[in-house]
């Protein structure tokens, strides 16, 4: 595999471009969407990639997609590189339907962490739901709970209770997006405690296609979901992740802002960063990274 890839330029119309990912329009109307090495974190993109990131974050995307088949349909038609296009593309690219995006973002939380728990510990909701008294930071939660948010093109997502996301994508499809999104992460964080690894919280994006609420974009990644080892789990800590933690711990600790521009990391941070990701496909495949 090439190096670190943070840019592509092919030779297809641009569709559009994410903090992480690069989709075109193919010539048949599907859409190749193109995992980069950009990192997001806070919601600014940084200036340096990390090595490997997008290559995982496409395998393990196709591993869930499959593992998933029997609960929900998805968008994804092949992984093989279209012919004509560079090989850099190889193990990170996927060509998939061109759904009608439906704009909310669907998280699903089973533990109590992150601005979840900033939340209960003020006010003893998440997202406004009401939570009973005396949990604990990574509390695993009485029963998963769906709080969507918007679908924020740049800067933050914002939450949004039931009423809301209503209003926004329609109560039929909110209705499917809600049970859905709690169906799979139900399957996944069943599967994923078979390999030593709790999900804690996960978010799911949904499109539209041939009349159908299906899944798309990535799925149940180390970008997209808080995964923490079984083993050192402890209620009442703040669990070590497979994911960017280790950027996030080094810009808190150097007084960043958390506005753009993003600091420059150093390698030691983008090397154990790279480390968090391929262990996460590592432990919850079985399989040998290769690419």
């Amino acid at each position: 595999m090439a190096g670190v890839i943070t840019k592509t330029e092919l030779s297809l119309k641009a569709f559009s471009k994410g903090k992480v990912r690069d989709t075109y329009g193919l010539p048949d109307g599907n859409l190749l969407m193109v995992a980069t090495d950009r990192l997001s974190a806070f919601d600014v993109v940084f200036p340096q990639g990390i090595p490997k990131k997008g290559a995982v974050l496409t395998q393990l995307s196709l591993f869930w997609f499959e593992k998933l088949r029997d609960v929900t349909k998805n968008h994804l038609i092949s992984s093989e590189v279209p012919t004509g296009l560079p090989s850099y593309l190889e193990g990170r690219c996927m060509v998939v339907k061109r759904a009608k995006i439906l704009p909310l973002e669907c998280i699903v939380r089973g533990y109590l962490a992150g601005s979840g728990w900033k939340e209960y510990k003020e006010n003893g909701t998440v997202c406004g739901i009401r939570l009973p008294s005396g949990l604990k930071n990574a509390s695993k939660l009485p029963s998963p709970i769906f709080t969507p948010s918007t679908k924020a093109e740049s800067g933050h997502d914002e939450n949004v209770n039931e009423q809301q996301a209503r209003k926004i994508a329609g109560d039929k499809n909110y209705e499917r997006m809600r049970d859905l999104s709690l169906a799979i992460y139900s399957a996944a964080a069943d599967y994923a405690k078979t390999r030593g690894i709790i999900l804690a919280d996960t978010k799911f994006e949904f499109g539209v296609f041939d009349g159908e609420v299906i899944l798309v974009d990535e799925v149940l990644t180390p970008d997209s979901s808080r995964y923490w080892p079984a083993d050192t789990y402890v209620e009442g800590s703040n669990p070590v992740s497979f994911d960017k933690q280790f950027v996030r711990d080094y810009v808190e600790s150097i007084g960043w802002k958390k506005t753009p521009p993003a600091p420059m990391l150093p390698d030691e941070v983008i090397r154990k960063t790279t480390e968090k990701y391929v262990e996460a496909y590592e432990k919850l495949t079985g399989k040998k990274f290769k690419y």
